[in-house]
């Protein structure tokens, strides 16, 4: 059997799609497992011992053209089931016109109607809904089995080697795509403040993250904290994660990087909510929200540019570091 999955969304959309492949190798251990996804993730699954190949659209630079190259290869391929994890228009059409025995996604993908199989997708804002991985197991579970399994990043002996430190240490991810899910800046600092000074705090990022990590790293009273913002791979990143203390992230894609290596983690949830079914899945794992009671909350699914009520009351969140897991 020959199988592709499709998620061409972001990174941490990524990493949840990885049961996926861990379930399908449980499965049919000798099928053939691909993976597409967008120019700039593939480093997520370089490496990975269960896919035979990683497709790479470039949705930036010849977009419609490298569309159109990926449907004819893709097509070429002759799949038995191309599984859409993603919702979009775009990845729609690729499994639509993917040539493949069975096609499956999600029903709102706007081309669903034209799948072998669609999948209903669910977000609730209250209680305790399905976890994301979830809903994307979901998408197999009628020939695989509803057995659970989670997330898994693979990182090599060389990511570990480049991240190894003897010291015990802290991970922290203080950036985010959008301002209202990014705890803001002096917390961070006063977080770090509470860290003990023989504990080792660094501090997490892509390359544009440099500038919010520095100034972090500038203002914090403590002897070892160190910017690694852009400085390390996706999968270097992870490893350096697995072996820290505690990771301090907010709800972005270092959260997902702590869940796949089942990494401690403190999950800071500031205008959305871990009901959304993006929260960490560690078997250490720690969410932190507002005490406030908020009408405005959860503003929106992915976060906002700015405070929609000009308050930002629920980044008002207060952390208290267990130290238990720093020695």
């Amino acid at each position: 059997m020959k199988y592709l999955i499709m998620q061409t969304a972001f990174i941490g959309d990524v990493v949840l799609a990885t049961p996926l492949i861990e379930k399908l190798n449980q499965y049919d251990p000798d099928a053939q497992v691909d993976f597409l996804l967008r120019k700039g993730n593939e480093g997520l699954l370089q490496g990975h011992p269960f896919l035979h190949k990683v497709w790479i659209w470039d949705k930036k630079q010849g977009k419609l053209r490298n569309f159109f190259r990926i449907i004819r290869e893709i097509r070429r391929e002759r799949y038995d089931y191309v599984i859409n994890v993603h919702r979009f228009f775009t990845s729609g059409l690729v499994t639509v016109l993917s040539g493949a025995n069975q096609t499956i996604g999600f029903d709102k993908n706007p081309l669903s109607r034209f799948f072998s199989k669609r999948v209903k997708h669910q977000i609730t804002t209250t209680g305790i809904g399905l976890h994301e991985t979830q809903r994307n197991l979901e998408l197999i579970a009628h020939f695989t089995g509803s057995e659970y399994v989670r997330p898994k990043l693979y990182p090599s002996k060389a990511d570990y080697g480049k991240v190894a430190n003897p010291m015990p240490y802290v991970c922290m991810a203080p950036a985010s795509v959008w301002y209202t899910k990014q705890w803001p800046e002096e917390k961070w600092v006063g977080l770090i403040h509470s860290i003990p000074k023989d504990v080792a705090v660094f501090l997490l990022g892509a390359p544009g993250d440099r500038e919010l990590c520095e100034r972090i790293r500038n203002n914090a009273d403590h002897p070892k904290v160190q910017s690694l913002a852009g400085q390390l791979t996706f999968l270097e990143s992870a490893a350096l994660m697995e072996g820290a203390g505690i990771n301090y992230v907010n709800d972005s894609a270092p959260l997902h990087f702590a869940s796949a290596m089942n990494a401690p983690v403190t999950a800071i949830y500031c205008s959305t909510v871990p009901a959304f079914g993006f929260g960490p899945l560690s078997d250490v794992s720690v969410i932190a929200e507002t005490a406030h009671l908020l009408a405005c909350r959860p503003c929106g699914l992915h976060g906002k540019k700015s405070c929609p009520e000009g308050h930002f009351k629920c980044a008002d969140i207060n952390i208290v570091p267990d130290y238990q897991n720093f020695q």
